[in-house]
């Protein structure tokens, strides 16, 4: 749609709900076309604290599966 030239502000409430990574890349490819990107909740976060953040979802969902997958393997035994 941007490249089209059908729309003119792209609003979302967070930079990461655009995209994870390389918002600024996309910022720019959009602004290319004459389409402007608002953020709506501007993070006051350093890409450092983000980072982290990101890195323990991982670990956190990466946990959570581990311990899923034993809850399961105990049920069977149990049954």
């Amino acid at each position: 749609m941007v490249i089209r030239k059908q729309i003119d502000v792209v609003v979302v409430e967070f930079r990461d709900r655009l995209t994870r990574f390389g918002f600024e890349y996309l910022k720019r490819f959009f602004e290319s076309h004459g389409a402007r990107v608002e953020v709506v909740e501007e993070s006051e976060k350093s890409y450092e604290e983000e980072l982290i953040e990101d890195f323990v979802s991982i670990i956190t969902s990466f946990a959570a599966r581990i311990y899923g997958k034993r809850s399961q393997r105990f049920k069977k035994i149990k049954n």
